[in-house]
């Protein structure tokens, strides 16, 4: 972008990912081909935090976002204030909301 004669480039932030214990194991029981989809997907989250087609999921405090994985979900956090995503759980649909 160009302001007046000063050229101000965008930052790009990169969040850290962080996981919940117990979403980590489960990460960990869910089949290699789930789990590689989903890593592809978490590791995008590091530079794209809101992506398009994230839902912001309603009555939660703070505030969590949900992404597709094909049948399965994620459910994460957002710290912009220390640029940090909490994934909070990753599951299958039929499952992840109960």
């Amino acid at each position: 972008m160009n302001f007046g004669n000063k050229l101000v480039r965008k930052m790009k932030t990169k969040y850290n990912i962080l996981f919940d214990k117990a979403c980590l194991r489960d990460f960990q029981k869910l089949s290699p081909d789930v789990q590689n989809l989903m890593r592809i997907k978490i590791q995008d989250l590091a530079n794209d935090p809101r992506p398009n087609g994230c839902v912001k999921l309603s009555g939660t405090s703070p505030a969590k976002y949900r992404i597709r994985c094909g049948d399965y979900r994620i459910i994460y956090a957002i710290h912009d204030h220390i640029l940090e995503i909490l994934i909070i759980e990753v599951g299958h649909r039929r499952e992840i909301y109960r």
